[in-house]
């Protein structure tokens, strides 16, 4: 198994639909037991259960344990605190198009004011 510090050398993920929990176990290097504890913990990691209660992940699902597992063994951040950063980063992309969308409105506010203080400071510097 990997150092926890070495999440940048994992395997790469095959291109598969479909993955079951030792081969994810191996791809995330963590165990099947800490995989099956963080699905209770984080909502958003739910595997497919099919008959007898087998997992299946799919590529999704293992690149969100990567990102679990590097919050939590890279940055330190408690399973509280990785459970509110991944809610943080996914309202983020909503923020940021909210935030591109006002850009061009914003823009063109502002060259207004720059005009307006352009001539606010000729007036000012005609009068001395």
């Amino acid at each position: 198994m990997l150092e926890p510090t070495l999440n940048n050398e994992l395997p790469e993920i095959p291109g598969k639909r479909y993955f079951t929990i030792g081969e994810v176990s191996e791809l995330c290097a963590v165990k099947p037991h800490v995989l099956r504890y963080w699905e209770q913990e984080f909502n958003q990691l739910n595997p497919v259960k099919r008959r007898g209660n087998r997992r299946y992940y799919q590529r999704d699902d293992v690149m969100l344990i990567r990102q679990i597992r590097s919050f939590l063994y890279e940055d330190g951040y408690t399973i509280g605190g990785a459970r509110l950063k991944l809610v943080s980063e996914k309202q983020a992309p909503a923020v940021e198009s909210a935030a591109e969308k006002t850009t061009a409105t914003d823009q063109s506010l502002v060259r207004h004011m720059i005009n307006e203080l352009e001539t606010v400071l000729s007036l000012l510097t005609v009068k001395k």
